[in-house]
Order: structure tokens, then C-alpha cells, then sequence
């Protein structure tokens, strides 16, 4: 399990949901929209990623690799062995996201599994063998709404988001990726926040080329690029997978929606008895009654609600939590 955590300081929680917000943003940049000085910045957000409370990534979207097969799991498990188990799946390269759920005796991970074979492998064979798994349940992820990447824990104002976000140029007609973007992109992965000049090293190009391409892949929703936290020393203290039901007709308006509320950081529609997924973020537990009450209560489409809190994040945007395991 994970290992208690202090909450931030208001200064660090500031620059930790500008990073949230724009993961690339220069110090200078983050100085300037939050009204402090670059020199501030650097001292406090430095030693956020050198001891790994921020870590800065990119994860690649399947429209555009349409090899990978984005499955949500809900898989049951003993309890007395559900840690070693999502312990295990943490350490696939292929897990996005890992959740020990509810009771303590599920796990829900998100993975994006690299063709047929890797599926049936997994769901056929390595699950089945596994004598601590008692059953499973998966799902498939058919569209990622991504207002919700914009998720900044509702420590910014609209304002602030709004001058963080850097311009892009216009989204390119789909040409074919080089195999200069795949070297960018396997840096990105490891790396976020590399400078241009790494970048450059990595995929033998220039660091004029690299920015141009990086800037590219992300106008045009190839990767995207994301820092991850531990949302407790945000001072949010409760989390929960909420596994929605939608009438077919309304689902794109009722994830659209959803995915643009400050307190959601993931949605998406799914396969299975239920057919959106939303992932929720709040203060506590009487901000997620208000949520599901205020909220979702006010969805017409809506038709029923199973809501599992998350008590461990193990795994997220393809990054271990130092102390999950």
C-alpha cells in the first residue's frame, strides 16, 4: 500500500496544477501566471520532480495507433493477495492505469494491449492461470473524452488555464508517422518535461526538428502529455471509479459534460453493462456526495450509477507511486 503523504504547501500545490495543466511550461511561464517570481518556481517545482511528487510523461492515443486495444479490467481477487497481484500488473509496460477498489478484493486497471494477441493472452491465458484471480470483467475504452485532460485539480482559475496553455499549431490531415515521432514519443514516455536538446540526441535530429515534431504530435492529439501526483498532498482526499449508464443517444452529451467538471479527471464510453467510466476527484467524501447527487443526479440521460472508491492508486499515467509497492 501506499505510504502516508503531507499535504503541500499553497505555493507547491499552485505550480504542481500548472504542471497538471501544462506539463512543458517553462518556469518563466508558470512565474508569470501565478504571479510569482521564475526564481520561486525553480527552487520549489525542482525539488517536486527530483523526489518524484511530480513526475512528467506522455501517453500515446490509440486513434492514432490503432494496434493498441484500451481495456479497462475490473478483476476480483483474494484479498489477501490483491496487493501482490496489482503489484504485478504495475509492472506491465502495457498498464495505464492500476486501482485496488472498494472492499479491498478488486483491482480495475486500464491497459493498452498492443494488437489481438497480446488480449487474448492476457484475458485467455495469464488471467485464467492465476489462482488469486476469481474473476474478471473487461471492458473496452471506444472514446476518451479529452476535455478531461485538462484536469487541474481546481486550483486554477480559468484565467491561469487559459495562459498556460501553450498555441499549437493546427491539427496536420493524419499523415504517417516518422520514425523520427516513435523516437520523440518513447522519450516522452520516459521523460516529459526532456529539454528539446535531449530530445534532439535521442531521435539523432535536430533540436529545432524535435521541438517542430513534438509541438506536431501534440497539436494533433498523437500523445498526450501529462505530470502525475499523489492527489493526497493536493488535498484531495477521495477518489472513486464511477461506472455510469447512459441512454445510447445522450452518451457523447453526457461525456462531454462530465469530462469538462473540475472534480473529473478521467471519462470515457466503454463496452459492457455499463457504458461510460468516470473517474472522480474530491476533497472528501461529502464533495463526492454533492457530485454524484448535484451532478450526476442532473443528467437526463443517466440511468444508473455504480460508484467503487479507489483505496490505492498503484499505477497511473503508466507511472508507478513511489511506495505502492
Amino acid at each position: 500500500m501506499a505510504r502516508a503523504s503531507h499535504p503541500l504547501s499553497e505555493t507547491d500545490c499552485r505550480i504542481a496544477a500548472a504542471m497538471l495543466a501544462s506539463p512543458r511550461a517553462s518556469w518563466r511561464t508558470v512565474g508569470r501566471v501565478l504571479g510569482i517570481s521564475e526564481r520561486t518556481v525553480v527552487r520549489r517545482a525542482a525539488p517536486l520532480f527530483h523526489d518524484k511528487t511530480l513526475r512528467a510523461t506522455a501517453v500515446r492515443s490509440p486513434v492514432w495507433f490503432p494496434d493498441l486495444i484500451p481495456l479497462a479490467l475490473r478483476i476480483r481477487c483474494r484479498p489477501n493477495q490483491i496487493s501482490a497481484i496489482a503489484a504485478t500488473l504495475a509492472r506491465r509496460p502495457d498498464t495505464i492505469w492500476v486501482d485496488i477498489l472498494g472492499g479491498g478484493d478488486e483491482i480495475c486497471t486500464i491497459l493498452f494491449l498492443d494488437g489481438p494477441d497480446a488480449r487474448n493472452s492476457l484475458l485467455l491465458r495469464d488471467l485464467p492461470a492465476t489462482p488469486a484471480v476469481q474473476s474478471w470483467t473487461s471492458h473496452i475504452l471506444l472514446r476518451v473524452f479529452p476535455a478531461a485532460f485538462d484536469w487541474s485539480g481546481g486550483l486554477l482559475t480559468e484565467a491561469e488555464l487559459t495562459s498556460l496553455r501553450p498555441e499549437l499549431p493546427a491539427p496536420a490531415a493524419r499523415p504517417s508517422l516518422q520514425p523520427l515521432d516513435h523516437a520523440l514519443i518513447t522519450t516522452l514516455v520516459e521523460d516529459g518535461r526532456a529539454s528539446y536538446a535531449d530530445l534532439a540526441r535521442r531521435a539523432d535530429t535536430t533540436a529545432l526538428t524535435a521541438r517542430r515534431r513534438l509541438e506536431a504530435l501534440v497539436a494533433d492529439q498523437v500523445v498526450r502529455l501529462a505530470t502525475e501526483v499523489d492527489l493526497a498532498r493536493l488535498g484531495i482526499r477521495t477518489e472513486a471509479l464511477l461506472w455510469i449508464t447512459v441512454s445510447p443517444g445522450g452518451l457523447e452529451e453526457t461525456g462531454q459534460e462530465l469530462s469538462r467538471h473540475p472534480q473529473v479527471r478521467f471519462a470515457s464510453a466503454t463496452t459492457g453493462s455499463a457504458n461510460l467510466l468516470v473517474a472522480v476527484a474530491a476533497a472528501d467524501l461529502n464533495a463526492l456526495y454533492h457530485f454524484l447527487n448535484d451532478t450526476i443526479g442532473a443528467l437526463p440521460h443517466v440511468s444508473t450509477i455504480e460508484v467503487t472508491p479507489i483505496l490505492s492508486g498503484v499505477k497511473r499515467t503508466g507511472l508507478v507511486r513511489a511506495g505502492s509497492l
